[in-house]
Formats: C-alpha cells, structure tokens, sequence
C-alpha cells in the first residue's frame, strides 16, 4: 500500500504494515524485507527478533541517521536521530530541489559543503557563547556547538525546552515531532561545557551582565493576527481590535475560542488543518477556509494533502476553497473568491488566523543599539538565527542553527 509506505506521523502509525507483513512471512521461505513507516529502533529490532520480517527496509529513518544500524548494534539508542515521519525530504523531490531532512541538518551537504553527519570540526578559540531561545534552531545551535567543545550557555524563557516543536507536538497527529527536541536535550544533558538555564528570560541588559563573547538569538517568531500574508499582503482591516480573532499561538497555549469557529489557512502546511481538528471537538462547528483548491496544499509535496482533506471531511469540518478572507466584523465573515472576486459571508463567532509569522527580534534589536552606542561589554558578535531571522519551516530552523555552529570562527564560510 503506497499509502502506508509514504505515510506521514499524522496518518500513519508506527509499522502499521504488521499484519500483512505476517501473512507475506507465512507464505513464503524467502527472506522478506519489510517496508513502511519505520521510525523508532525498538520497533524495528522488534520485527526481526518476532520473525515479523528478515530485513527492515527503512530509507528516511537512515536519512535521519546515517549511521543508525552502527548505532543500534553499538548499543547507543540515546544517540539515534530518529526520523519524525514529516516528509520533508520527499518533498526535495517533489519540488525538484536538495534534499532536507527535519533531524539530521547535513543531509544534501555531505559534498556541497564537506559536512559529516556525526563528525564536527573543533573549537578554534576559547570564546564562551550565548544562546538565547531554546526552540529546534537555538538546541541544535547549542549541541553542534558544545560538539566542537565551546563553553555554551543555553537559555529559554519557558520551563520546557524545545520552543514551537514542544508546542506542536500537543495537537493531533503531531506527537513525533518532540523528537526533534528529545534528541538534542538528551545530547545536551552529555555536555559538561554546556550549561542549560531554563525560566530564564533575558533582558539586553541581563545578556551585557553574563558577559558573553558572542551572543546568538534564536527568539523564533510569532503567528501574526492582522491578517496579513500572501493573500492579503496589507493585512485585513479591523481584526486586532476584536477579541474574537485567534492565532495558533492562541490555540497551542490553552485559549480556545467557543461556539462556530472559521480557521482561515493562508499558510497552506499542516498548521490550520491540525488546529482545525483540534477545534473540532470542543467548538460547536469548524469552517476550515483558504485562497488555495486544495486543503493545506504544501502537502502535496509531502504525500499528506490527501490524507489530510480527507481527515476534514471525515470530521465533517465545512471545507470553502479558492476563497480569501476579505473581513470579519465579530459575527459575519466576508470571503471573496479566489478567481472571480465574487463575495459570500460566513457566519461565524471566531476567526483563527493561519497567515505569516512575524520574528521575535526585539532583543535582537536591543542588543544591535547597545552594541552601536557602545554598551554591550565584551561581545564580539550578535547574531540572529532561525525563526526569529526568518520564519520558515522546522527543517529550516534546524538547519539554520546547525550552520551557525558549523561555521562559527571559520573565515571562508562567513564569507559565502
């Protein structure tokens, strides 16, 4: 079933194939290899120790880790990265452009750029660096950079590490996604160079107190509700004076909006179609809305679309395409088609808002003025990374704090 074998975290369980893996087993002597939605190491040992399956076939949990098989029979599952079952690399695919991958940030640069997935080059001075923001792009900032041995200071102004992929991975279908934040607190945790302080929120002044040598920001971003984004690139007239209009920030941190809610997806992934399931089973009905012909478009480079219109209309979740939210006054809202302009409303008593994110880069900014007047002690350089640079995906994030380290102190790199 191609299905199950491209099958994405949301839709598909861990070797959900069992079963008919057993009856291709039982019915012939040869040796089977099994394929599917391998992720986790257990699971697979599992297949081969039950004579499940001779062979485990498991193309993305290797490109989330090359070495995984020296790994397991090293004994080493804590140092696994293991594949979250987003897809993202078979969309390099299906776009045509490099490979990428979620967990292992050096795939598609082993020979553009001469990085090995499990080897780092070492420190090259005795500079202590600061990373604020503990989300995918400031963990992997950190890991890589207590790799190659320098004094790291990680801090993050939640008790939970991890940032938006914490966050996340508490809706539905999203729950691997926290393996992108376990792999890399556990790797942390190894590291006596590195020190994590979480509940810390800093101030510019706090960062000039610490005394860096160079400080990294790695803040991430914010779900905008202006509605401003690729269908309305001015925004929608009026929204943020109502205080019935919800971001995803709103949704993932408890505040949910009651009675009928329209989700409005300008964003096209996974975001407005999880929080609309979501809402689904405590609102009194759900409008999922977007510009685009397809529910969460994006997904059809990672094999999901389907699955994921076809999850909606299963929830009976009121599905409008190919129109673009024009206003919402607090109890009507007006949507224009996407082709011919022409106008509909929707009664609704929320609007959640799934357009742009704007970068959380006010201590950025702050620590750029203080280090232009002169006031930011002794640190050599300030930069700014991942979300809070420009939000994107969380392959990007992660990939984004992986080339800071990678290429901190090297001259040749900074100039490309």
């Amino acid at each position: 079933d191609y299905s199950h074998e491209m099958g994405v975290s949301r839709f598909v369980g861990e070797a959900s194939l069992e079963p008919l893996m057993s009856f291709v087993k039982s019915a012939t002597t040869k040796p089977v290899v099994s394929v599917g939605r391998f992720t986790s190491p257990d699971t697979m040992v599992s297949y081969i120790k039950r004579g499940i399956s001779d062979f485990i076939g498991a193309a993305r949990p290797s490109i989330a880790d090359p070495f995984l098989p020296n790994k397991i029979a090293d004994g080493r599952p804590e140092d696994i990265r293991e594949c979250i079952g987003c897809n993202i690399c078979y969309a390099g695919d299906s776009l045509g452009v490099p490979i990428r991958c979620t967990q292992n940030p050096t795939m598609g640069e082993e020979w553009r750029k001469g990085w090995h997935p499990e080897t780092i080059n070492t420190k090259q001075s005795g500079d202590k660096i600061l990373v604020v923001g503990a989300g995918p792009a400031g963990l992997e900032c950190a890991r890589a950079l207590g790799q190659r041995g320098y004094d790291v200071m990680l801090s993050e102004a939640r008790r939970d590490l991890g940032g938006r992929v914490t966050l996340e991975a508490r809706l539905p279908g999203l729950s691997e996604w926290a393996r992108v934040r376990d792999y890399r607190t556990q790797q942390l945790q190894a590291m006596a160079n590195v020190e994590i302080y979480p509940e810390s929120e800093l101030s510019a002044d706090d960062v000039a107190l610490v005394e860096p040598d160079h400080v990294v920001i790695a803040t991430g971003s914010s779900w905008r509700s202006d509605g401003l984004g690729r269908s309305n690139t001015a925004g929608i007239s009026g929204l943020q004076a109502l205080s019935q209009v919800f971001t995803p920030d709103d949704i993932m941190a408890g505040r949910l909006p009651e009675g009928r809610v329209l989700v409005f997806d300008d964003d096209s992934y996974y975001m407005a179609a999880v929080i609309a399931e979501l809402l689904q089973a405590t609102a009194s009905s759900v409008t999922y809305v977007t510009p685009e012909n397809l529910v969460a478009s994006f997904g059809v480079n990672t094999a999901e679309q389907d699955g994921t219109q076809r999850r909606l209309m299963e929830l009976g979740i009121d599905l409008i395409l190919a129109h673009n939210l024009h206003g919402f006054d607090g109890n009507e809202a007006v949507l224009k088609c996407s082709y011919t302009e022409r106008s509909r409303t929707v009664l609704t008593d929320a609007v959640v808002m799934v357009t742009a994110r704007s970068p959380n880069e006010t201590l950025y900014r702050e620590l750029r003025e203080k280090r232009s007047q002169g006031a930011a002690g002794s640190v050599k350089s300030i930069r700014r990374i991942g979300d809070c640079e420009a939000p994107a995906i969380i392959a990007s994030a992660v990939y984004a704090g992986h080339k800071y380290a990678r290429e901190f102190d090297d001259q040749e790199a900074d100039k490309s």
